[in-house]
């Protein structure tokens, strides 16, 4: 008896559906498959979410200085005469950085090999590439989602039947975050 199922697909196929389904759950919140597809997404998805629980508060927050270019009410560079030239005026300021831990850092490449980039398109440019930004599934885990299941052992996700599919009488459920 195998240890998962084959959802009639070959391996790499297999493999690209489950990625795909499993970075839309986390990104959404929940989608609607079948019953077989939404049994292996939660298994994926709540060894995901149990790493980014376990690993959210292993980070320690570093104070850096950093050089930051001077600018106007417009947003263009202030540049002043220096020997003839003109130069662009820096003034330092400190940021607050978060810095990964050995095993934070970890898991976010274990998340990161197994999740999809995800890039977000505002509604009144779609279609285009201008405004669209790279978002970063790791971070939403630790930032948003860990918090959320802090005080909760396992059962992250819930899966709610919704009945046949049309076409092939497949049962379809709602895979959705608890």
């Amino acid at each position: 008896m195998a240890g998962y199922r084959k959802l009639g697909r070959t391996a790499s196929q297999r493999k690209a559906l489950l990625r795909n389904q499993v970075t839309n759950l986390l990104y959404h919140g929940k989608i609607v498959t079948t019953e077989a597809k939404a049994k292996e997404i939660r298994k994926i998805a709540e060894g995901m979410i149990a790493l980014a629980v376990k690993e959210k508060d292993s980070f320690e927050t570093v104070t850096v200085k950093a050089k930051v270019a001077r600018k106007d009410k417009d947003g263009k560079r202030v540049k002043e005469v220096v020997d003839g030239k003109k130069v662009s005026v820096y003034d330092e300021v400190e940021k607050t950085l978060k810095k990964d831990n050995a095993t934070r850092a970890h898991a976010r490449r274990q998340m990161m090999k197994y999740l999809y980039p995800i890039t977000e398109v505002p509604k009144e440019n779609a279609g285009r590439k201008r405004n669209t930004k790279s978002i970063n599934l790791s971070d939403m885990l630790f930032d948003e989602i860990a918090p959320k299941y802090a005080n909760r052992n396992g059962g992250y996700t819930r899966i709610v039947k919704i009945g046949p599919r049309k076409g092939d009488a497949a049962m379809e459920v709602l895979i959705e975050l608890v």
